[in-house]
């Protein structure tokens, strides 16, 4: 059974080898015909101009919207956003005897519940 849809492939084993210490065989064509340099001054960021500006006033101002930029950004994924966020922050303030405590806590809670099932059943 083979494939209805595709090509027939070339056999693999219709050309002769080669030991596995050999190199592969080197490609005749050139891989891409790109420049091998791309042109052009390189920018600071945040420049809107494609020519960059001279004197050390545009890098500390790029510097500084950079910072101020990623404290927004740090900010913001403090923030808790909602009821879920507000309790998952608050779960993740807690300690680890804190979360120990909770579970004891809601141990008991199930083991009184089930006494008193019991007590009602009159088992």
């Amino acid at each position: 059974m083979g494939n209805l849809c595709g090509k027939e492939s070339k056999d693999n084993f219709s050309q002769p080898g080669r030991t596995l210490s050999s190199a592969p065989p080197q490609n005749q064509k050139p891989i891409s015909s790109l420049p091998k340099k791309v042109g052009g001054p390189p920018r600071t960021l945040g420049s809107a101009s494609t020519a960059p500006e001279a004197g050390g006033s545009a890098a500390e101002d790029a510097r500084r919207k950079a910072a101020e930029a990623a404290e927004a950004r740090a900010n913001a994924a403090n923030k808790p956003k909602g009821k879920l966020g507000s309790q998952l922050a608050e779960q993740k303030k807690q300690t680890r005897t804190d979360t120990l405590d909770a579970a004891s806590r809601d141990e008991l809670r199930m083991r009184d519940a089930d006494a008193g099932q019991e007590a009602r059943v009159y088992n």
